[in-house]
C-alpha cells in the first residue's frame, strides 16, 4: 500500500514538457460531464439510489414535526405541512420517474440565476428532456435536488425556515463527542507551548491537525443518505495509518508557502489571511475550526474566513446556524477543554480574527471556473486570500467541474482558469473523479479496489499555487 502514496517533488524537464502536451490536448476539448446517463456509474447510483432514500428521510423528517408546527403555528402549521410534504413527494416522483428539470418559483434572490443556468443546459444539451435527473450532469441535478428541498420549504410559511436535516447534523455532533474532547485536549496542550516552538514542531504539529481535518471529511451525511456517520474515535491515533492512503500529499507545498507568506510581511499591519471553504457539520467542523485556531497560534495565519452555506445543503454541509450552534454546545459542554477551545473560538469571532462568510454562490450549481463572472464579488473576495482550503468532495466537484478527466491531467488544468489565490484541496474521494495522479497508479487502484474513488477510504492533499505558462 506505501507504494500508492504520491509525494511530489520537483518535476523533471521531460515530464515538466510531457504534462504541457498533455494539457494542450485537453484544453482543446473539455471532457463531458458525469451523469446519470452513463448506467452503472456512481452518479447514476446516487440518482437512482441514494437521493430517493434522502428525500424519503426529508419527507419523515417533516411528517415526524407535525406536532412541533401545530404548537409553535396551530392549524397553519399543520396545513404547511401537508404542502411541503407533497412538494417534497413531488420531487422524488419526478426524480425516480426521470421528469425535466423545471424552473425554481419561490422567488428568492437566487432563482433568476438557477432558471438562466436551466435555460443555459436545455440550450446546451438541445431538448427540455435532456435536463432531466438521469441525462442532465450529475452536479446540477444533485445540487437541483437540495435546491427544491429547500424551496418546498419556503413555499409553505410558517415552517419555511425548518432545516429538514437538522437532527441528523446533531446527532453526528452528539455521536462524536468523545473525538471532539480529544482533540480539544490536544490543542488545549499545543497552544500551552506553542510560543515555545522551533518550525520544526510548528511544521510537524501542522502535519498532524491538517491530517484531522482531511480525514474528518469522511463524516458525510449526504454519501451515507442521512444515516449514521459519525468519528468516534480519537482521530490523532490512526493518523500514522491512514497515511498510505493519501493519493496525493503535497503537504511540503502547504507548508512551504505559509511559510514564504509569513516571511513576506513587509509590516505590522500587514496580515497573512487563510480562507476555509467548510464542507460537514459535526466533527469536521471541529476539525477545521482546529486547523484554524492553530494557524492564528502560531503564527501562520493572521486572519481566517470561513465559508459555509447560506441554507441547508447535502445533508451535513455547515450553515451559519450550524456554526453557532457548534461554538455553543462546545462552550457549554462538560468537558473543559472543550468549553475553553469555544470560548477562545467567540473571542476570535468577536475581534475579527475569525470571520463567517456565506455568499450564495456556494448554493448555486456552477462550476467554479465560472465564479469570476457569476460571483465576480466572491472572486474578487478570495483573491485576498494568500490560500485558500477547499474542504470536501463537492467542492473539489466543482473545482474539477465534475467531469470525466483522465487520472493524469494536472490539478491545474482541470481547475480551468479558477484561481483567485493558492489553493489547496483536502478531500477524501467520495465521487469517481480524480486528477493529478501519476501515471498508472488510478489504474492499479481500480484493479484492487473497483470502489476507491467514491468509498471516502483514500484521500488527497492537492495544492495549486499557479499556472504553467
Amino acid at each position: 500500500m506505501a507504494e500508492q502514496r504520491q509525494t511530489r517533488g520537483p518535476a523533471s524537464v521531460e515530464k515538466e514538457e510531457a504534462e504541457e502536451e498533455e494539457e494542450e490536448e485537453v484544453r482543446s476539448e473539455v471532457p463531458d460531464s458525469l451523469s446519470g446517463k452513463y448506467t452503472g456509474s456512481f452518479a447514476y447510483l446516487t440518482i437512482k439510489d441514494r437521493l430517493p432514500k434522502i428525500l424519503t428521510k426529508a419527507v419523515d423528517t417533516v411528517h415526524r414535526h407535525t406536532d412541533v408546527f401545530f404548537a409553535q403555528h396551530g392549524q397553519e402549521g399543520v396545513e404547511a405541512e401537508k404542502r411541503a410534504i407533497g412538494l417534497l413527494s413531488k420531487l422524488r416522483n419526478e426524480l425516480q420517474t426521470d421528469k425535466p428539470a423545471l424552473p425554481l418559483t419561490d422567488e428568492l434572490p437566487d432563482v433568476p440565476q438557477w432558471n438562466k443556468y436551466l435555460e443555459q443546459q436545455q440550450a446546451r444539451l438541445g431538448t427540455e428532456e435532456n435536463t432531466s435527473w438521469f441525462k442532465a450532469p450529475w452536479l446540477y441535478m444533485e445540487c437541483y435536488m437540495y435546491r427544491r428541498i429547500h424551496e418546498a420549504l419556503q413555499l409553505n410559511p410558517p415552517i419555511c425556515d425548518f432545516d429538514v436535516f437538522n437532527e441528523a447534523k446533531t446527532q453526528g455532533f452528539l455521536e462524536s463527542q468523545q473525538a471532539i474532547t480529544a482533540l480539544s485536549a490536544h490543542l488545549q496542550e499545543i497552544n500551552k507551548n506553542v510560543k515555545s516552538f522551533k518550525q520544526t514542531q510548528i511544521k510537524a504539529e501542522l502535519l498532524h491537525v491538517l491530517q484531522v481535518a482531511l480525514w474528518g471529511n469522511r463524516c458525510d451525511l449526504s454519501i451515507s443518505a442521512g444515516l449514521a456517520n459519525s468519528q468516534k474515535l480519537n482521530p490523532l491515533t490512526s493518523l500514522e495509518s491512514l497515511k498510505p492512503f493519501i493519493l496525493i500529499d503535497d503537504f511540503e507545498f502547504v507548508w512551504s508557502h505559509l511559510i514564504c507568506s509569513k516571511k513576506k510581511k513587509t509590516s505590522e499591519t500587514a496580515h497573512t489571511r487563510v480562507d476555509i471553504v467548510l464542507d460537514n457539520s459535526g466533527f469536521e467542523l471541529v476539525a477545521d475550526l482546529v486547523l484554524a485556531d492553530f494557524l492564528i497560534a502560531c503564527q501562520l495565519a493572521d486572519e481566517v474566513h470561513f465559508h459555509g452555506k447560506a441554507i441547508p445543503w447535502f445533508v451535513s454541509d455547515t450553515t451559519k446556524k450550524d456554526f453557532d450552534w457548534t461554538l455553543k454546545q462546545m462552550k457549554t459542554s462538560s468537558h473543559p477543554q472543550m468549553s475553553k477551545c469555544a470560548v477562545a473560538w467567540e473571542e476570535y469571532m468577536t475581534k475579527g480574527v475569525w470571520i463567517y462568510q456565506d455568499h450564495p454562490f456556494w448554493t448555486l450549481p456552477h462550476e467554479f471556473c465560472d465564479m469570476s463572472l457569476v460571483a465576480n464579488d466572491l472572486y474578487v473576495e478570495l483573491q485576498k486570500s494568500n490560500l485558500i482550503f477547499f474542504k470536501g468532495d463537492l467542492n473539489y466537484r466543482k473545482l474539477t467541474g465534475d467531469r470525466k478527466w483522465s487520472y493524469t491531467v494536472s490539478f491545474e488544468t482541470a481547475l480551468r482558469g479558477f484561481h483567485p489565490a493558492p489553493l489547496c484541496s483536502l478531500r477524501t474521494l467520495k465521487a469517481d473523479i480524480q486528477v493529478g495522479l501519476q501515471p498508472g497508479l488510478g489504474e492499479q487502484l481500480a484493479g484492487s479496489d473497483p470502489d476507491w474513488m467514491t468509498s471516502g477510504q483514500y484521500a488527497i492533499i492537492q495544492f495549486s499555487n499557479q499556472f504553467r505558462k
